[in-house]
């Protein structure tokens, strides 16, 4: 399947036929509670991740939260 990852574009092998978002997410390395992301210009709660599913040819947007003073 090929999406959108942050403009550029990513091809994912997922061995069930479900593309869950939280698995994408664990498939291209990136932990939970770290970053916000959007799907198709729509922020994604968290908690939704699991039940998210990311289709062919959708647009992630993935910002990691970094903490400073």
């Amino acid at each position: 399947m090929k999406i959108k990852v942050n403009g550029k574009e990513k091809k994912i092998e997922l061995e069930n036929e479900k593309a869950l978002l939280s698995s994408i997410l664990e498939v291209l390395g990136y932990r939970s509670n770290t970053i916000i992301v959007e799907v198709n210009d729509l922020i994604i709660n968290s908690t939704k991740w699991e039940n998210e599913i990311i289709k062919e040819g959708d647009s992630l947007e993935i910002v990691s939260i970094v903490g400073g003073g």
